[in-house]
């Protein structure tokens, strides 16, 4: 595992109990605090509210039928850095979220952290 997720606080967006799980446990296998998951752009959106400092953020794109275009513009207006975490073409992610990195489900941590934290991977 990747030392660069140590100490880091993630939050996990994502509405498959099974992939959030896996997900959670990886992060926290890396040595990261997880907050979340979240399974709903409203959820997210309340946990952001309540949340004073996040290292990084993994978004699946489609939250039961609702795209997470919100959760990510919050996150990017706080300068969080973010990951979506889809089965999505990258076609289907509007121009606007170009920087942000992609990586295919199913991901793991340490694609998760090569993805937000390029410099320490």
């Amino acid at each position: 595992m990747t030392a660069s997720l140590a100490g880091r606080r993630i939050l996990v967006v994502e509405d498959d109990f099974f992939i959030a799980d896996e997900v959670t446990r990886d992060l926290r296998a890396g040595g990261a605090e997880v907050i979340g998951p979240a399974g709903t752009v409203d959820d997210a959106l309340d946990l952001l509210d309540r949340v004073e400092s996040l290292e990084g953020a993994v978004l699946d794109l489609n939250l039961g039928g609702e795209m997470a275009f919100p959760v990510a513009d919050a996150l990017l207006a706080r300068g969080v850095p973010l990951v979506f975490a889809t089965g999505y073409d990258a076609a289907a992610i509007p121009a606007q979220y170009a920087g942000v990195p992609c990586c295919e489900k199913p991901v793991d941590a340490a694609r998760i952290a090569r993805a937000l934290f390029p410099l320490s991977a």
